[in-house]
């Protein structure tokens, strides 16, 4: 028979054990990386920083290592880590670049791969590769991990996604849409002229209608050069599915959006949204964290997100705008930049991520029990809209064929041009482009107008 003393001391670590398997999981260990030398990071004033920060304010407590944000305006960053490279370097030991400016970096000979600071560097298998936009193969001149250096990695991989209001789509027996189909039957239902709009998204000039615009082209299959990487640059912008996915994008502008679709910036679309006016939109991810707090929106915590709807017989699309990390040629503290980066990408630095309101890097940690968080209900939209996820404009000539694109597909939303005639005359003017360069290229038959 048992001992009162022993069956006390099992039913006390039998109630251990209960209580340790009940409790939520311990996080792992922070990496230690040792004693470093304080930093300097250029970086964009985004709706992402406060997350990135307040894991640098983590680090620092972590560690006790330094690190100091030069925090500047979107095209600030981009003058700033010129004028910084192409002066020797010094003033940052890393530079945060959007993933369009990573060309002219690579090509330039400005950045240290990140293997010739330490040999051992390597990215851990869970970080998601975005395009590949951390590497860079010199004779090709394009990035991929095949044959190429790694340059940099993703700090923010950022993606639009399409937000709906979970209580209007229910009150209205409105199913979330999958198909830019289900879009426009879902405006007829939502729209209430001068109240509320059944979806909205960026139309403005430049960047911001190209950007949005080619989650509809890159879903449907279309292409703006038919095999960049294998130095194929002629021109297949004006093709027939590119039309009728730019076609489709104007009716929803048009027909569920607000006055002035031409004009929506993707400040506009965050406050339609946030006030209520707007029960649906096309916008990044990185507005989600923002949406959710209650000072700054009014429908925080009735917002959920799918991949960007796709055409009939498309897919999902996704054009990735994510941010990359990458050391100067002439920083002055490469070891102690590599060793934030070590920190940064682990497992439990980017569980913190997340929970700070960033989008972690890592599929573990988007799958984790962080995505069971209401706050974090993007996760599983944000993992699926990845598996067909693409970058694009990833040549030197990419922010000449931005201009033109933002050009063109504004005046076809506007009526300025049609949809034939916008994807023609852009069309002529990219193969215009390249051919100063002595690329590869052609174009394809015009489309008729």
């Amino acid at each position: 028979m048992m001992s009162i003393p022993t069956a006390l001391r099992m039913t006390a670590a039998a109630a251990l054990l209960a209580s340790a398997l009940s409790a939520p999981a311990q996080p792992k260990p922070f990496v230690d990386v040792g004693k470093q030398e304080p930093i300097t990071i250029l970086t964009p004033s985004t709706p992402w920083l406060p997350a990135f920060t307040s894991l640098v304010e983590q680090y620092e407590a972590q560690t006790g290592n330094k690190i100091k944000l030069d925090v500047n305006p979107f095209g600030g960053v981009l003058d700033k880590a010129r004028n910084d490279v192409r002066g020797g370097g010094g003033s940052y030991d890393v530079v945060l670049l959007d993933t369009q400016w990573t060309i002219e970096m690579y090509e330039g000979g400005f950045l240290t791969p990140l293997k010739d600071i330490d040999a051992s560097f390597a990215m851990p298998k869970e970080v998601l590769s975005y395009g590949d936009s951390g590497y860079w193969n010199e004779t090709k001149r394009w990035r991929t991990a095949n044959g190429g250096k790694l340059m940099a990695f993703t700090v923010l991989g950022n993606v639009p996604m399409w937000y709906y209001r979970t209580d209007a789509l229910q009150e209205a027996g409105v199913t979330p849409p999958r198909t830019v189909a289900a879009v426009l039957a879902s405006c007829a239902k939502l729209t209430k002229p001068g109240v509320t709009y059944g979806a909205v998204m960026r139309g403005e000039r430049g960047n911001g209608i190209r950007y949005e615009w080619m989650q509809w082209m890159s879903g449907s299959g279309g292409t703006v050069v038919k095999d960049p990487e294998n130095g194929d640059y002629t021109v297949t912008l004006n093709s027939s599915v590119n039309k009728t996915a730019l076609d489709l994008f104007i009716d929803v502008a048009k027909k569920c959006g607000a006055p002035n679709p031409g004009a929506v910036s993707q400040g506009e679309v965050i406050q339609l949204l946030a006030t209520g006016k707007a029960l649906q939109g096309q916008l990044v991810l990185a507005a989600w964290a923002g949406l959710q707090d209650p000072k700054k929106s009014a429908v925080a915590g009735k917002l959920d997100v799918l991949p960007v709807p796709r055409l009939a017989d498309g897919q999902h699309g996704a054009v990735i705008g994510n941010w990359n990390y990458a050391v100067p040629k002439g920083a002055k503290n490469k070891k102690a930049a590599l060793a934030f980066a070590r920190w940064f990408l682990s497992q439990p630095a980017q569980y913190a991520y997340g929970k700070a309101g960033g989008i972690p890097v890592r599929t573990d940690v988007l799958a984790s029990d962080l995505a069971k968080d209401p706050m974090n209900r993007w996760m599983p939209a944000y993992l699926e809209a990845m598996k067909t996820a693409k970058q694009e404009l990833g040549y030197q000539e990419g922010a000449q064929v931005e201009a033109v694109l933002g050009l063109k597909l504004n005046q076809a939303l506007i009526g300025e041009l049609s949809s034939a005639k916008a994807l023609n005359q852009a069309a002529q003017e990219i193969k215009a482009i390249f051919e100063k360069n002595a690329r590869r290229t052609g174009v394809g038959p015009a489309l008729a107008e």
